[in-house]
């Protein structure tokens, strides 16, 4: 069982420069669970789960993502274990389709 779940919203210029792809790797690196998302208005949507410090450290690292990327602003907020059921079966972290 995850310590923490963490639903996050993140804003600026970040489709068309990797944010998902960057998102999926350093998940894996800080072993958190999860999917992340394009979403139609431009923004990404993201879920993480995992110890409390993995999790925090995910969103902090959120806030200034890839290299390319232009965060203006990220939002998280707790989420319920339910929602790790967006990913694909058999995948700790998954990329989904656009919302």
């Amino acid at each position: 069982m995850s310590d923490a779940i963490r639903q996050v919203m993140i804003r600026g210029r970040v489709q068309g420069v990797g944010y998902r792809a960057w998102v999926a790797h350093v998940a894996s690196v800080l072993d958190v669970e999860g999917w992340v998302r394009n979403r139609r208005d431009g923004s990404v949507e993201a879920l993480f789960a995992g110890s409390s410090t993995a999790v925090s450290e995910m969103v902090a690292r959120c806030r200034r993502g890839p290299s390319a990327a232009q965060v203006a602003a990220v939002e998280d907020e707790p989420a319920g274990a339910d929602a790790l059921n967006l990913r694909v079966p058999g995948e700790p972290f998954s990329v989904l389709p656009t919302l």
